[in-house]
């Protein structure tokens, strides 16, 4: 019998219905009431604040060996409260706050589609130095923790996840979660993509974070979902469980669940006078959802999705500096810079930095779903427009073999500007990295759920993209696009792929780029 994981017409049906078109673009009514914007922060009235330390140790560790990490210590490696708010801020904090005509923006540390910010933390934790095991929602808007649960419930997620290993290890686990209506104010159904692409861009600065204090670190996509959903008392019918992370490593299981988890019925205040539903974004979700830890112990078997594309074209190393190098600004620097560029100078990088750029943004995922090591979900395609010492063109890089391979000569720009949506930025940038993907051996592989694992990979990669362009002192920015006409402009390298992703990087049209306060 079959699950509903497994009847993939649902991802199908989602996918080309949110897909963007000439006409879909046109043709759509819906505009923007600024009086219901969904208010930024979830807040639970009748729970009282833990606040976390607001002065954060620095590990001074540089960006771009965050983004690539190497070795975590043997033996447990516990995070003390601090680490775990330094993780939280340079993750999801607010860096930035800006006067808007409709009122203040607070920008936080990872970027976020029309700077909605869906993407909402939860901690479960044993006991840790400084703070008692409990399950905990982490609040930006006054940088505090408030404990919805007492007590060690690690072992509810070591049951959801089939026992997988590092979350039987781990002494935190941050659990990240979507609200639809937050995002879908402005996107509307196409919001369980950006679910993807948010959540990845916050994990790239999560798992950076957690790399820099040296802490065992693994990406989790397989759980029972409603088990999941219920240890957080969510509403699923406005939020749910997306993605979790292990964090650290100690030799003892955590305790045995409790036999009934009690509902926690917990006050939350409402996001807007009103809320407009899509069903199609929810529907998705539903799909995907693995049912039982049976389920999801045969969603984790390693099985490689497909070959890497072989390359007939002209292929061209990459050029990455030394390690010596490089730059070394701080993580915590090159957060607090970032930002998602607004307008590119039409300049050239140097091909070391491009080599940067795509070295230091596939390396280091380690995740549920990318099993054996070197599993890729996504395929990178790029327009090169200004790079010096690299012809420009139409490439595909393969990093496995730290290469690009050159598929078109050319100058593209117009190009770009038509399949991003018609916008300046990917026409104007340096390169525009697409990244697309064989669903249809995703989805025979994993069932709907590698959707939901595609879209959350890009994501990952264009956050860690964000984070190694500012690490070099360029800029970056995540867009969307016209879905078939970027499969048909790669054609025949693309045949049968779908798009999934766009990434723009290059020198910002500021004179300079300043920290973010």
């Amino acid at each position: 019998m079959s699950t509903p994981n497994r009847i993939l017409e649902a991802a199908w049906r989602y996918h080309h219905g949110t897909k963007h078109s000439h006409q879909s673009v046109r043709t759509n009514p819906h505009f923007l009431d600024w009086s219901n914007r969904p208010r930024p922060f979830k807040l639970y009235p009748a729970l009282d604040p833990l606040p976390l330390p607001r002065d954060l140790p620095q590990t001074n560790v540089p960006a771009l060996a965050a983004l690539a990490p190497g070795a975590v210590p043997a033996g447990d490696v516990v995070p003390e409260l601090s680490t775990l708010a330094h993780i939280f801020y340079f993750s999801a904090g607010i860096t930035r706050r800006k006067t808007h005509p409709v009122g203040e923006i607070l920008f936080r540390a990872a970027s976020c589609t029309g700077a909605l910010y869906e993407i909402e933390l939860y901690l479960v934790c044993g006991d840790l130095p400084g703070l008692a095991a409990g399950v905990y929602h982490f609040d930006p808007g006054d940088f505090a923790l408030r404990q919805l649960r007492r007590g060690d419930y690690r072992g509810a997620l070591v049951h959801a996840t089939a026992a997988e290993p590092a979350v039987a290890s781990a002494p935190a686990l941050v659990i990240c979660t979507g609200i639809y209506w937050r995002n879908a104010w402005k996107y509307q159904a196409r919001t369980y993509r950006h679910f993807g692409w948010d959540n990845g861009t916050l994990l790239a600065n999560l798992l950076a974070a957690g790399a820099a204090w040296s802490l065992p670190a693994k990406l989790v996509c397989g759980f029972v979902d409603s088990e999941v959903n219920h240890l957080l008392g969510l509403d699923t019918e406005r939020e749910v469980a997306f993605s979790m992370v292990a964090l650290g490593r100690v030799a003892h299981p955590p305790p045995q669940p409790p036999a009934n988890l009690p509902p926690l019925n917990l006050e939350t205040v409402p996001y807007s006078p009103r809320e407009a539903d899509y069903p199609g974004m929810r529907e998705m979700h539903a799909a995907s959802c693995l049912h039982s830890p049976q389920e999801v112990a045969a969603w984790h078997r390693p099985a490689p999705v497909s070959d890497p594309p072989v390359a007939t074209g002209k292929v061209i190393p990459l050029q990455v500096p030394a390690q010596e190098q490089l730059p070394r600004d701080p993580l915590e620097s090159v957060v607090l810079r970032r930002g998602s560029s607004r307008k590119f100078a039409q300049e050239a990088i140097s091909f070391a930095q491009l080599s940067t750029l795509l070295h230091c943004a596939s390396r280091g995922l380690p995740a549920d779903f990318l099993e054996p090591p070197g599993t890729r979900l996504n395929q990178w395609y790029l327009i090169v427009h200004a790079v010096n010492d690299l012809p420009s063109g139409l490439y595909r890089f393969h990093p496995e073999r730290s290469a690009l391979e050159l598929l078109r000569e050319g100058s593209f720009r117009s190009e770009a500007y038509a399949l991003g949506l018609e916008q300046e930025l990917p026409a104007d940038a340096s390169v525009a990295v697409f990244f697309l993907a064989d669903l249809p051996r995703i989805l025979e592989r994993f069932g709907n759920r590698g959707y939901r694992a595609t879209q959350l990979e890009a994501g990952l990669l264009g956050g860690k993209l964000y984070l190694a362009a500012y690490a070099q002192r360029l800029g970056a920015t995540g867009l969307t696009f016209y879905d078939d006409d970027v499969v048909k402009f790669f054609a025949p390298h693309a045949d049968g792929m779908s798009t999934i992703f766009l990434m723009a990087a290059g020198k910002s049209a500021k004179s300079r780029l300043v920290g973010l306060r």
